[in-house]
């Protein structure tokens, strides 16, 4: 197994099946490397298969999960756990990453991202299942901040979500998945500085950052659809997070209302201008 690891300041897409056609035609250089949920992928032969399978010799693969619920109360799905390790060992996949919170019952899934409570309870719950999954995968793995829009009774031992959040990287000893527009949306929704959460995350677990769009529903609600273009307020904070922890492998994410392909290639663009532009200025500093 020959993993395919990711230089610091490169660029990334979620793949979707409607841009297999223009990544094909894609000049080489304007994508760094490509995202998948491998459980749109694994398996899947015919022409889609063999259109993956030549994107996969052009771009480094990294993968991430949707279904996994590691938060969920049902039993760990160790056997899909073993066919992910599979598919990441056959692409080089460096990365694997899942949500910090639950998509299932004991009776399936629930096809949501549900957060947890922000307790101890929930904390060991988590850590045990990452420990557990990051066994079988045979790789850390990084796990991403999610939106919500309610929280959950944590009971009298409720916490922060900077301190539920940074005590499951700790516990479970795993990297951070930094989802940038999602702190957004949540300082806004729950009313707290957005700021002070990214300065309070741990830089050295931080293995990727995600971009995405959101959607203004009032001036206290923000709704994370993935459906648009990046806001300032997320360039802004991804601006804040380069300076922070250092250029860190950058994926766009936009799962629906698909601009032409020259438009999301322009927002990658973006994303190396403000990578580029704090570069520039830490050359002059020094």
């Amino acid at each position: 197994m020959i993993l395919r690891s990711l230089p610091a300041d490169s660029v990334g897409l979620g793949l979707r099946r409607s841009l297999l056609g223009p990544l094909r035609e894609a000049p080489p250089g304007r994508v760094d490397f490509l995202e998948v949920a491998p459980e749109n992928w694994i398996g899947v032969g015919g022409s889609l298969g063999d259109a993956f399978a030549e994107l996969a010799t052009r771009y480094p693969i990294i993968c991430h999960g949707l279904s996994l619920s590691l938060g969920g109360p049902g039993e760990l799905d160790e056997t899909f756990l073993t066919r992910v390790r599979r598919f990441l060992d056959a692409h080089g996949c460096a990365l694997y990453s899942e949500h910090l919170s639950a998509c299932s019952d004991e009776q399936g899934q629930l096809y949501d991202l549900l957060p947890m409570p922000f307790n101890d309870a929930a904390v060991a719950h988590l850590a045990a299942r990452i420990g557990r999954t990051q066994d079988i995968l045979g790789r850390r793995i990084a796990v991403e901040n999610i939106s919500y829009y309610a929280t959950l009774d944590a009971g009298s031992r409720g916490m922060r979500e900077i301190d539920f959040v940074n005590a499951v990287l700790d516990r479970a000893d795993c990297n951070l998945l930094l989802d940038v527009n999602n702190i957004v949306v949540n300082a806004t929704n729950h009313d707290y500085d957005a700021l002070e959460f990214l300065h309070a995350l741990p830089g050295d677990r931080v293995a990727y950052i995600h971009v995405a769009g959101h959607y203004d529903e009032a001036d206290d609600l923000k709704i994370d659809t993935h459906g648009a273009a990046v806001g300032e307020a997320v360039w802004s904070l991804l601006g804040e997070a380069y300076r922070r922890f250092g250029p860190r492998p950058t994926l766009l994410e936009r799962d629906f209302n698909l601009p032409p392909f020259d438009e999301l290639l322009a927002e990658l663009d973006t994303v190396r201008r403000v990578n580029g532009a704090l570069s520039r200025r830490g050359r002059h500093a020094a």
